[in-house]
């Protein structure tokens, strides 16, 4: 008996020895993320979210953070990888798609600094002038909600059709209430657009995209969206980094003066900054 009561002590004891050693008990801090290290991981598209982050590099290294920057080609994967940890922010959205981003998957990824506009804009390789499209006309549009009700109200300020009152950046096909030419409108991927321009009488295209197409926004669009367009591309990361440090320092280099120079030089109108 005096064994097996030695041997149950012996046992509770190394239960309480490893429950001290082993895992992450409730008063422990949170284990440090790269927002908190010297280093950060910044995925987005490639024009003009990528080059601009090139400028901001230099003047993040000047404050100790080396930033990695990720280049993705379908901007659809950037929130989920930014969710999912791989990245530690992204580059290359608006508010309306962050906010139908987070509605739809239940997140709450949040925004920090407003960095630049990309006016969107109504580009053709069939016709030079808007008053030249024929009837029923294929016109391409994005496929992603926010996108695609933008790109139907660029439509409307181009007197291409009506939408319904009240219907903003959330309008569908089936809120268009004049069709006088009766067009046909098209969903697709936003970054196929600018191929599509072969098939397509027109399509709507993010100046993102149409850059990387080698497509100048200010001179080969026949009509763009107004440049007080609210739609201001922002800095997005998880919302228990949104106060870190280093996510502070990315927010001011990318609002800084050497950014706002680059983006005025380089872009000449095709995109503007939105600080």
């Amino acid at each position: 008996m005096k064994r097996l009561v030695t041997l149950l002590c012996c046992l509770a004891m190394a239960v309480v020895v490893l429950t001290g050693c082993g895992g992450n008990n409730d008063n422990e801090p949170a284990k440090n993320t790269a927002a908190d290290s010297g280093k950060l991981v910044v995925g987005a598209t490639a024009k003009p979210h990528a080059e601009i982050l090139e400028v901001a590099k230099p003047l993040l290294q000047k404050e100790g953070v080396d930033m990695e920057i990720k280049v993705f080609t379908d901007y659809v994967l950037l929130n989920p990888a930014l969710k999912d940890k791989q990245i530690d922010a992204n580059f290359f959205q608006h508010i309306p798609y962050l906010d139908d981003y987070n509605a739809k998957n239940n997140d709450n990824l949040a925004w920090t600094v407003k960095v630049h506009s990309e006016p969107m804009g109504v580009y053709s390789s069939r016709i030079d002038n808007l008053d030249k499209l024929a009837d029923e006309a294929k016109i391409g549009i994005p496929n992603d909600a926010t996108n695609g009700g933008r790109a139907l109200n660029v439509l409307e300020q181009a007197g291409l059709i009506k939408l319904k009152e009240g219907a903003g950046v959330s309008a569908t096909d089936a809120d268009i209430v004049d069709n006088p030419k009766k067009l046909k409108i098209q969903m697709m991927d936003a970054a196929m657009l600018p191929r599509a321009l072969a098939d397509l009488d027109l399509c709507v295209i993010n100046s993102n995209y149409a850059l990387e197409a080698d497509l100048n926004p200010v001179q080969d669009s026949i009509f763009m969206e107004p440049k007080d367009s609210p739609f201001a591309n922002i800095i997005v990361v998880r919302d228990e980094d949104k106060d870190k440090e280093n996510i502070k320092k990315l927010g001011r280099a990318l609002q800084s003066p050497e950014v706002k120079k680059f983006i005025e030089d380089n872009y000449k109108g095709s995109v503007i900054p939105a600080f």
